[in-house]
């Protein structure tokens, strides 16, 4: 049975001992081709007498855990939030509603964690951190959080059904981020799988997006997995900056995500869009937006790494704006490494410009103030690849934790600004 997402009192009694079992990460093979395979995680644990081995799904690539605790209502969140600091998992057979309060009784424990800490090294009075070993810090306590909270379990059904009291009926969040059911069960985090529920609600919300026109026709519907344009600031700077002289007749939006360039270089008069995407969630999700926006007949979404075949009178990218290596391929829209689609669009600009064609290279300078890039490393980039800049046009980031004085990374927020390079062929 289905039933909403609320919250209920839970109970606070510990396991018995014996609930804990071992279980081993193994790869099954699925063959999908004569002469290919893919390999498939999967975990494998004994329950009530009987070994069970079921499809493994992580989203942000994480292993499957080796020791897995059968948990339910009893289970405390001292006890729970050990066992998951340990590396265990914890393989939920309770009420589904008592699994989400579990699992903010994790979280609450693993803030006050990270508080005493914080006060310890204060109390050393230890020199300050630079930015760099302050975001890398940042990085390794919310990668070491990410696994913790993880590991609380949950099994799905063939049709993505989850067998528990109170459970919701999640199956549309899960179709719409992990593709159409196959019959096969399989195990997942509840953390992730709340992670698709807001997604799933974000693309059925959608985010207004001035720039488009008027309300309600104006909205953007991300999908999971796909970068939201919920900082309004580069969509603006797009919207905003004069075109070139004349009003070019084709376009290049390249990573398009959920299409908004593309949509908003469409709305600005630009007859014909070409917008490229490598990522299938991405070009399904810019697809669906152009079509509710009434612009499918002129914005193209093609597959291409970069840059389609031909010239337009305008390209515009907005890659990644942090050069590092993104820790799960979730975060591959945030995270550049080695600056490979920044550096990828300034070498292959000028061959795709059209004569006296602009490109509009939009990057935060976000990276500089975290010591990852330098403006000179930038620029040295720009002249490398044959360009030159005709003008930067800036603005000031409007999200809250720019005043979140709290936040680990608040120095370089508060000084971070967006900017956009009106670049062009020497």
């Amino acid at each position: 049975m289905s039933s909403p997402i609320s919250p209920i009192t839970s109970s606070t009694a510990t396991p018995a001992s014996d609930d804990v079992l071992v279980a081993t990460s193994v790869a099954a093979v699925v063959p999908t081709k004569p002469d290919s395979a893919l390999v498939t995680p999967s975990l494998s644990w004994e329950e009530a007498g009987v070994q069970r081995t079921l499809r493994w799904r992580s989203e942000r690539g994480a292993s499957p855990p080796k020791v897995v605790v059968i948990a339910d209502d009893s289970m405390s969140g001292d006890n729970a939030y050990r066992l998951a600091s340990e590396g265990t998992g914890l393989l939920w057979r309770g009420d589904f509603q008592n699994a989400r309060l579990l699992l903010q009784a994790m979280v609450r424990r693993a803030d006050k964690a990270s508080e005493r800490k914080q006060e310890k090294n204060a109390k050393k009075e230890l020199a300050a951190p630079t930015p760099l070993e302050a975001f890398n810090l940042h990085r390794q306590a919310q990668a070491q959080r990410a696994r913790m909270l993880g590991m609380l379990l949950l099994e799905f059904g063939p049709d993505y059904t989850i067998a528990l009291r109170r459970a919701p009926d999640v199956r549309r969040p899960c179709i719409d981020a992990w593709g159409k059911a196959d019959g096969e069960p399989t195990i997942a985090s509840l953390r992730e799988l709340l992670g698709l529920v807001s997604a799933n609600e974000w693309h059925k919300k959608g985010v207004e997006i001035p720039a488009l026109g008027e309300a309600p026709d104006n909205r953007i519907y991300p999908r999971y997995g796909v970068f939201s344009p919920q900082r309004g600031e580069y969509v603006d700077l797009v919207a905003t900056t004069p075109l070139p002289k004349m009003t070019p007749s084709l376009a290049f939006d390249i990573g398009t995500g959920t299409g908004v360039l593309a949509a908003v270089l469409a709305k600005r008069g630009v007859e014909s869009v070409i917008a490229t995407e490598l990522d299938k969630r991405a070009m399904a999700c810019a697809d669906e937006n152009l079509k509710k926006l009434g612009l499918f007949e002129r914005v193209k979404v093609r597959k291409a790494d970069l840059f389609p075949e031909g010239q337009a009178g305008l390209i515009v990218c907005n890659p990644p704006w942090l050069p590092a290596r993104p820790s799960s391929p979730i975060e591959m829209a945030v995270y550049d490494e080695g600056s490979r689609m920044l550096l990828g669009f300034l070498a292959g600009l000028s061959a795709h410009l059209a004569p006296r064609g602009e490109g509009w290279l939009i990057l935060s300078d976000f990276a500089e103030h975290l010591g990852l890039r330098t403006r000179t490393q930038l620029l040295d980039a720009i002249a490398a690849a044959g360009l030159k800049v005709l003008g930067r046009i800036d603005a000031q980031p409007r999200h809250p934790k720019v005043q979140d004085k709290t936040d680990a990374l608040h120095a370089a927020r508060a000084a971070e600004v967006t900017s956009l390079w009106r670049l062009a062929a020497v």
